[in-house]
């Protein structure tokens, strides 16, 4: 049986690794949070102590973190694993960060006869949760292949973006599209609602003309369009509005780099910062559609 490590079992990462288990593969799970691990431990991963505890025996490490700096510090620091694991071990870096810290991380990996795999997602929680996400690869094709059926255990569609860093970028420009179809969905169902529109009638409407897009189809920003959605949830569960604002930061320091123009995706980057600093940066994205509401108000 594959031992896989799995390391960083937040809203994404439990499920993730749950998913593991109960595909058949041993799981050694860590996390810095005692309840996040017990989640994981209940569904019948081994609870490990540390990320060193979590390696030992391992062939796979999976890694689902907030930010480049844990990413960085959980194989480049001091104690780093990439000091520690066997040669050709293979990780799978889930987190979403900057390019160059795939790169950087990945080449260091290389120095260390380790294979380094950058596979961001798509797909929120409900995705993790029941095992559709969108993995997005950048690496070698022969790790690629190695690290496909243990991706598919956990998501449904499975892309080979290219070499390393390549889909850290996918995932970035995926979450700027993403963010500007919130913000444009938001905008027009609060002109609707101000013009006396049922939100969901609205919404019908948009999904079969020339508006539709993913974010009618699965996601509605209204509470109470879409009973699933975490719009009907207090805007709970979902994908955090600081997490967008930092992806969005990606996609903007991305930008820079390459002389890029975003307005759209910088607008949209300044729509999230505001509204998270207003106290909604634990809430999910789609809370952004208060923002409109709120906003109209006056």
């Amino acid at each position: 049986m594959t031992t896989i490590a799995f390391i960083g079992l937040g809203n994404m990462g439990g499920p993730m690794a749950c998913n593991l288990v109960k595909a058949g593969y041993h799981v050694n799970a860590f996390d810095l949070s005692d309840a996040a691990l017990k989640v994981v431990a209940d569904a019948g991963a081994r609870k490990c102590e540390s990320a060193t505890a979590a390696i030992e025996g391992a062939t796979i490490v999976v890694s689902m973190l907030p930010a480049g700096q844990h990413v960085e510090s959980l194989y480049l620091g001091n104690e780093g694993l990439l000091q520690k694991l066997k040669a050709q071990t293979l990780v799978i870096d889930s987190s979403t960060i900057a390019p160059e810290t795939s790169r950087k991380v990945a080449e260091a990996a290389r120095s260390s006869d380790i294979r380094f795999l950058d596979a961001p997602v798509s797909g929120g929680v409900a995705g993790a949760t029941a095992g559709t996400l969108t993995f997005i690869c950048g690496g070698a094709l022969s790790d690629y292949n190695e690290a496909h059926p243990i991706l598919k255990a956990m998501g449904k569609n499975i892309f080979h973006a290219g070499a390393n860093g390549a889909g850290q970028v996918a995932k970035i420009c995926n979450n700027m599209l993403l963010s500007i179809l919130m913000c444009g969905t938001s905008e027009a169902l609060a002109l609707g609602e101000k013009n006396g529109l049922d939100p969901k009638v609205l919404s019908e409407v948009m999904k079969q003309s020339s508006g539709g897009n993913w974010v009618l189809n699965g996601y509605n920003p209204w509470p109470g369009v879409m009973e699933n959605a975490p719009a009907s949830k207090g805007y709970q569960g979902g994908f955090l509005v600081n997490l967008m604002s930092k992806d969005l930061g990606l996609a903007l320091d991305n930008a820079v780099t390459n002389k890029a123009p975003i307005p759209l995706g910088s607008l949209a980057r300044n729509l999230f910062q505001i509204h998270g600093q207003q106290g909604n940066g634990t809430l999910d994205f789609s809370s952004i559609q208060n923002f409109y509401r709120d906003n109209e108000k006056g």
